[in-house]
């Protein structure tokens, strides 16, 4: 399908003698099954193919037909037989940023032209398809009242020159946020479908990102404002140059609409020719590439052996609970091997809708279907947003996501959810004040005494904690100079200490809530790590790179994604942001790593390979630590509107840039790197233990000879 053409109707198409039956025969050859007729700001151009048709019918009807004409009708019939068309426009939106209105061809055009009046293009502008209509519409009021007069809202080439995603354009990173993610939009129209890794668009709207947590459908169009591409410009495409395949049941508008409101991603592909779309473009070979994430996971196999089952339910679980998602079995999440594949798919997807009727509750619709990738079937299972949060395992295991890790929720996540489920938003996760009302920082929490096993065992053993209320938590207040904390990560903002245990809250940078009454022993992998460095005392500002009042404290690489521990100074207070990925940096933080990868800021703590260590607190079956890896840019694309002005692409706010290699291991100002240092500090504490045993059995074996010595 080609859902941006333009015809005649449109002011700036390149070749006004073309016809309206030239468009669809070219149509036809290029073995397109749907086209859109989106002229600017009008529906002029349909309104004329509509004309023509009806006036050769009431001519064939009176019996007046010419030969040529009646060849023109049966023509015009065959073509409209085979090919669904599109009533629709491209609006200009305020800002210039251009918005597609696609409609079912039975939709009279007197509404659209209504809807057009009530956007605000001029009536003296109707029927003109002018590309600047003077005063309009902004871009949310357009998405609603195409959806709401029943049509399919697309923001056009949102990658390039007047997409509502484009570079350089001065307002904030929340308007970029609605744009691209208001419920009235239905889809985006982006430039690089046919495109893989983790840096395209599609990519970008993967769901993934903090900000951008609705995935979007995305399809390409040709925006052809000619028949065919231009020889002179590549870019200049003509109908059908940059086509998309969709998987419906029937050619239909409905069908179409089913589609964007669905959360199967998979039916939108970018065509490659040929008849061969499925073989050569491979939708779960495209998922291993950008890794797994909040929104994706791979799992090798979903048996009852060895915990597997429980391990896809879990997933499922937390990825209801938190944003929704997609989960390959059979697959490995290293695109480089080769998949696993399932013996039976078909075994494997009944057994799995059966556990999941079984075994979560309350009940969820998944969609569980087989794949092929390489030759092997894999099963995947489509998970949707739940709408009835909280979602637990055997009626009481109740998991999040967190990154690309499936957790047990704790007391402050379940009542979040279930705050979601009321439609009230927690209290913590508050949209961050303005910089003129941030409160006074509360004063830095020192360095704590690491805690013992014996005390978690003592604290545990009594059951309850403490009756001693812990303080306030701290807002999460904004910077005075405009820099916000990053995006992704996590932040200590208050530490109790009950009888010799610490009792932590976390923020999570995510979505800025917060956990409160972590301990080390009770911490998932991400807070673990926090914790330890804090109650170990690790900060040291001697090895922090600073740019200005920002600084990188600690790069390490897990998995292959890149970490980093960040600082931020606010008068006397330093707020440290653990596990930060490429994902949270933005603006100041993203120029803070780009100095120090250009080797212009200080050392930094050592960038080894680093493990978080993992802490198992409940007897249920241990769940996989997933591959993740940081997702790319908003990819840049040039203008795809042969008459728009040349302006560069936009990035959301928080878009992440390219992850680098990560530089050589750094030495401390001893010549020994932290690694080294620690694994001989190991060795020596090893000796000094077997020395004490070796001492105690000699003092024991003299003492049974009788020897006082």
């Amino acid at each position: 399908m080609d859902l941006h053409l333009h015809t005649p109707a449109s002011s700036d198409y390149q070749e006004p003698n073309v016809t309206y039956l030239d468009i669809l025969q070219t149509a036809e050859k290029r073995g397109l099954d749907i086209i859109a007729f989106t002229d600017h700001n009008t529906v002029a151009g349909y309104g004329r193919l509509r004309d023509e048709i009806e006036e050769l019918e009431l001519l064939e009807r009176r019996g007046r037909l010419l030969p040529e004409e009646l060849k023109r009708l049966n023509e015009y019939r065959r073509l409209m037989g085979k090919i669904l068309v599109l009533p629709g426009f491209e609006f200009t939106a305020t800002f210039g940023f251009h918005i597609l209105g696609l409609f079912s061809p039975e939709t009279p055009l007197r509404d659209l032209e209504h809807l057009l009046l009530s956007l605000n293009v001029p009536s003296d502008q109707l029927d003109k398809g002018s590309v600047t209509v003077g005063a309009s519409s902004d871009v949310l009021t357009a998405y609603r009242l195409i959806s709401e007069g029943g049509g399919l809202a697309i923001a056009a080439h949102v990658n390039s020159t007047n997409g509502v995603a484009m570079r350089g354009f001065g307002f904030g990173g929340q308007t970029k946020i609605a744009f691209t993610q208001d419920p009235h939009l239905a889809a985006l129209e982006v430039t690089d479908l046919d495109q893989k890794g983790r840096r395209t668009t599609a990519a970008f709207f993967s769901g993934s990102k903090p900000e951008y947590p609705r995935r979007m459908h995305c399809v390409m169009g040709s925006d052809a404002h000619r028949l065919h591409r231009d020889p002179n410009n590549a870019k200049n495409f003509g109908v059908g140059d940059r086509p998309t395949d969709v998987l419906i049941d029937e050619v239909s508008f409905d069908a179409l609409r089913a589609l964007f409101q669905g959360s199967d991603f998979a039916r939108i592909r970018p065509h490659t020719g040929g008849g061969a779309v499925a073989a050569e473009f491979d939708i779960v070979q495209q998922a291993r590439e950008e890794g797994a994430s909040i929104v994706l996971d791979f799992h090798e196999a979903a048996t009852q052996r060895g915990g597997k089952l429980y391990q896809v339910l879990a997933d499922v679980c937390a990825m209801a609970n938190t944003n929704g998602g997609l989960l390959y079995i059979g697959v490995s999440g290293d695109p480089k091997q080769p998949p696993v594949g399932l013996p039976d798919a078909d075994q494997t997807v009944r057994e799995l809708r059966a556990a999941l009727n079984r075994m979560l509750t309350p009940q969820l619709d998944c969609t569980v279907d087989v794949q092929t990738t390489r030759g092997r079937k894999v099963v995947r299972v489509l998970v949707p947003r739940g709408a009835d949060v909280p979602y637990a395992v055997e009626e009481s295991k109740i998991y999040v996501r967190e990154e690309a890790e499936t957790s047990l929720a704790v007391r402050d996540e379940i009542v979040q959810l279930v705050l979601r489920a009321h439609g009230a938003a927690p209290a913590e996760a508050a949209a961050e004040p303005s910089p003129a009302a941030v409160p006074e920082a509360p004063p830095p929490v020192p360095a704590l005494p690491p805690s013992t096993p014996a005390d978690s065992r003592r604290r545990a053993g009594r059951g309850q904690p403490s009756p001693r209320q812990p303080q306030e938590l701290p807002a999460a207040a904004a910077d005075p100079n405009g820099l916000n904390p990053p995006k992704t990560g996590v932040e200590i903002v208050m530490t109790d200490a009950r009888d010799g245990v610490h009792y932590h809250a976390m923020r999570d940078l995510r979505n800025n809530s917060v956990v409160k009454g972590v301990t080390r022993a009770s911490a998932r992998k991400l807070w673990h790590y926090a914790i330890s460095a804090k109650e170990n005392g690790e900060l040291d500002l001697d090895q922090v790179a600073w740019l200005g009042d920002i600084g990188l404290w600690r790069k390490s690489l897990k998995s292959g994604t890149v970490r980093y521990d960040l600082v931020q100074r606010r008068g006397q207070e330093l707020r440290v942001f653990y596990g930060v990925t490429e994902d949270g940096l933005h603006s100041g933080w993203r120029r803070l790593i780009e100095a120090y990868e250009a080797g212009t800021l200080g050392p930094v703590a050592g960038e080894a390979e680093a493990a978080a260590p993992a802490v198992v607190v409940e007897t249920v079956p241990a769940l996989p630590e997933p591959e993740e890896e940081a997702a790319g840019p908003l990819p840049a694309a040039p203008s795809e509107d042969p008459n728009a002005a040349a302006e560069p692409v936009a990035e959301p706010q928080a878009a992440p840039t390219e992850a680098e290699a990560p530089a050589p291991k750094r030495r401390s100002r001893a010549g020994v790197s932290r690694k080294t240092a620690k694994t001989a500090a190991k060795k020596t504490a090893t000796k000094k233990t077997a020395a004490k045993k070796t001492a105690a059995k000699t003092t024991r074996r003299r003492a049974a000879a009788g020897d006082d010595d």
